[in-house]
C-alpha cells in the first residue's frame, strides 16, 4: 500500500531511539523528508544518519528539550526553515519515573506534566498555524504516542497513569476544533513494547518485587494475548498508517497496539 507520504514534511519528537526512532525510519522508508529531535546531541545526530545512510531520505537532526517552551518552537520553525512546511506532527516524548503513588514526589508530578501534557500543547501550537497554510483537503496530521495506560490502569505508574490520558483529551480536542480545516489529530497506545522505557519499569518492579528481570517480563507476556511483547518496528507501522493521508477519514481517536492486553471496550 502506498501510504502517499512521499516528500511530506514529518517532524518527530524524542526520536533518537525506541518508537520515536522506529516511527522517523519508518516516515523515511515511505519517502517523507524527515526532522528527528532529542537533547541528546551525539545521539541524535547518529540516528539521523543511520537512518539516512540506509534510506536515502533526507533527515534532519534537532537539538531540542520538548519540556522548555522556547526548544518547541524553535523545533519547528527549524523544519519550516528547512523545508518551508510540516504536514505531519508526531509528538513523543520520554515517560514519567515508574513508581507508587506514595513514593512519587511532588517534584516529580510537576516535571511529568511539564514533559507528557504541557510539551504537547507547546508543540501543537507551534505547528498549526504553519499547517493550516498547506492547502486542502489535507493540511496536516497530528499523532501523540501515548500508552495503553490511557485506557487501563498499569499497576507502579501512577504519575503515567494520570497524565497519559489527559493527552489524549488535548487530541479529541484538537480533532473537533480542526477537522473541518483539514488537520487530524489522533493518539496512538502502545502497549509492551522492548523499549529502554520498558527495561526501566521491569528492573523498577524487580528491585521493589525481590524478583529479576525476566520474572517481571514474564508476568507481562502472560497478560498479553498475543504472548509476546512487541517489537518497536511493529508499532511504527501502525503510527505511520494513522498518520499518512491514507487514514484520512480517521481523526479524534486512541488507537490501541498493544497485543490485546487492554481489556475495555472503548
Amino acid at each position: 500500500m502506498d501510504l502517499q507520504l512521499k516528500d511530506k514534511v514529518v517532524l518527530v519528537t524524542a526520536a533518537s531511539r525506541g518508537l520515536g526512532a522506529a516511527s522517523a525510519r519508518r516516515f523515511a522508508e515511505e519517502g517523507a523528508r524527515v526532522a528527528i529531535s532529542a537533547r541528546d546531541p551525539n545521539r541524535i545526530a547518529e540516528t539521523a544518519s543511520a537512518i539516512a545512510k540506509d534510506t536515502n531520505a533526507q533527515v534532519t537532526p534537532i537539538v531540542g528539550d520538548v519540556t522548555k517552551p522556547d526548544d518547541a518552537d524553535r523545533m519547528v520553525q527549524a523544519v519550516i526553515d528547512r523545508w518551508g512546511r510540516i504536514d505531519v506532527l508526531i509528538v513523543n516524548a520520554g515517560g514519567p519515573p515508574a513508581g507508587l503513588f506514595k513514593d512519587a514526589k511532588w517534584e516529580q508530578w510537576e516535571a511529568a506534566a511539564q514533559l507528557v501534557l504541557l510539551s504537547a500543547v507547546r508543540l501543537c501550537q507551534a505547528a498549526i498555524p504553519h499547517m493550516l497554510n498547506n492547502d486542502p483537503p489535507d493540511r496536516g496530521s497530528i499523532v501523540a504516542i501515548t500508552s495503553y495506560a490511557a485506557r487501563q490502569p498499569i499497576e507502579g505508574l501512577a504519575i503515567s497513569n494520570s497524565l497519559k490520558i489527559s493527552v489524549v483529551g488535548l487530541m479529541k480536542s484538537l480533532a473537533n476544533e480542526y477537522a473541518a480545516q483539514g488537520i487530524r489529530a489522533n493518539s496512538i497506545a502502545p502497549g509492551w513494547t522492548l523499549t529502554n522505557r520498558v527495561k526501566d519499569i521491569f528492573n523498577n518492579r524487580s528491585q521493589r518485587n525481590g524478583t529479576s528481570f525476566d520474572q517481571e517480563a514474564a508476568k507481562v507476556t502472560a497478560q498479553i494475548p498475543i504472548g509476546r511483547i512487541a517489537d518497536p518496528d511493529e508499532f511504527a507501522d501502525a503510527l505511520v498508517w494513522l498518520a499518512s493521508p491514507r487514514a484520512s477519514y480517521v481523526t479524534g481517536i486512541i488507537l490501541p497496539v498493544d497485543g490485546g492486553i487492554t481489556q475495555s471496550y472503548l
